[in-house]
């Protein structure tokens, strides 16, 4: 697959060389331009930053692989671009954005998820050659990528890390235990993939050679941390220089074993943007990231988890709470290196509606071996509260109600979504 990519990159070479120069100096210097577009992947939190970059007057253009994407349907979307899906078709997807890369009016690329940042970081230098490139180096993003070597880097910074190894070298399943794939993504010959996190009962050591061909690669095992909370550090760095950061605590995520938040909280803790700049700044980061953490009720440290080296799901929280993330990463992309680190209020809540409604359908109807069902009723009474003292939500917004739409439409079965 790496071989397909790099042949493709170099025959965009030619193009590239009779594409008209921006009329303006260096994406990277050049300030604004009335007519700037920036390349959203159609995934994920695409639609914040859509609304974050149109309603302060850049075009978003959102990239997917249909047009069933909430953030196409949003008012703020000035453009929507068909892709292949890159679990699918990683090269067919870089030969898009190497395309949109070459118009003069796209500033930047926006990365939100493993694929995108794969892809922008593998061939930056090109991508550079056309757009702004305020992501990381590919030898920087493949050591955030690597959950192994990351384990290291925490220990090496004085950051609180769990016990783990090689699953090869792991010999005690007397505890629940946390297999997790090595690399956040695994690109070989034939295509990307992303792995889910497996978890083990106690005293069921699992089949290593058949996880090892089922995630393509040999994952790592690690402690289960005791719940002590699950918190995120999100920044935006400069050149190693952090220029904007936000914290939040996960309130709920998607089922009640875990999975992506689907209500967060904002915090402000010192020991938390202590860890999470010391992991960033290690790496000597540039652009967005999230450092994700699992305080330790043993201990009270914040115990790493991983880093996602891009925008994040919950990237809605922190535009509520004062910062705009996505808005800052496209003022960072023209030059506008004159940045104010935001403030931000403590305390705002921010839901995914959908999201809240599968956190409640996994109470009723499955079952865990690592976790306790929490109370049903509880849970209820907490979900109805925190609609009504904090109503704000991911996609759901009175001025732009078209993607809400969208987004339970395609809840929809597939027959009767075809209508719509």
């Amino acid at each position: 697959m790496t071989g397909d990519i790099e042949e493709l990159a170099s025959k965009t070479d030619a193009a590239r060389m009779q594409t008209v120069e921006h009329e303006t100096d260096s994406p990277s210097t050049a300030g604004r331009r009335s007519d700037d577009a920036v390349v959203v992947p159609g995934v994920g939190s695409s639609l914040t930053c859509v609304r974050s970059l149109g309603r302060n007057g850049v075009d978003p253009i959102v990239v997917s692989a249909d047009d069933t994407i909430p953030s196409t349907r949003s008012k703020y979307c000035s453009e929507h671009e068909l892709a292949p899906d890159p679990s699918e078709d990683l090269r067919g997807y870089t030969d898009v954005l190497l395309e949109l890369a070459e118009r003069p009016d796209v500033r930047t690329i926006v990365p939100l998820r493993e694929y995108d940042i794969y892809v922008l970081a593998k061939y930056r230098d090109r991508f550079a050659a056309e757009i702004a490139t305020p992501w990381p180096s590919f030898e920087t993003l493949r050591t955030a990528q690597d959950r192994h070597r990351l384990i290291d880097i925490a220990n090496d910074v004085g950051v609180s890390a769990p016990e783990s190894e090689l699953l090869t070298e792991w010999d005690d399943w007397t505890e629940p235990r946390v297999i997790k794939p090595r690399h956040s993504i695994f690109v070989d010959e034939e295509q990307a993939s992303v792995s889910e996190v497996e978890f083990t009962a106690p005293g069921t050591p699992p089949d290593i050679d058949t996880v090892i061909s089922r995630m393509g690669h040999e994952p790592i095992v690690q402690e289960m941390i005791p719940d002590g909370g699950e918190y995120g550090f999100f920044a935006l760095f400069d050149e190693g220089t952090p220029i904007a950061t936000f914290q939040h605590r996960r309130v709920r995520s998607y089922k009640y074993c875990g999975g992506a938040s689907v209500f967060r909280k904002s915090v402000q803790l010192e020991p938390l943007e202590r860890a999470g700049l010391a992991m960033l700044e290690a790496l000597d980061w540039h652009g967005p990231a999230m450092v994700e953490f699992k305080r330790d009720p043993r201990t009270g440290s914040f115990t790493l988890l991983e880093i996602n080296p891009r925008f994040w799901g919950s990237l809605s929280l922190p535009v509520h709470a004062g910062v705009d993330f996505p808005y800052q990463y496209y003022q960072l992309a023209v030059g506008e290196h004159d940045l104010t680190h935001p403030k931000y209020d403590v305390g705002v809540g921010c839901h995914m509606l959908r999201g809240e409604l599968v956190h409640l359908h996994s109470l009723f109807t499955e079952e865990y071996d690592h976790i306790e069902r929490p109370p049903i009723a509880r849970e209820l009474w907490r979900t109805g509260r925190s609609l009504i003292t904090d109503p704000n939500f991911d996609t759901l917004a009175v001025d732009d109600p078209k993607p809400f739409v969208r987004e339970w439409l395609n809840m929809l079965p597939a027959p009767l979504k075809s209508l719509f």
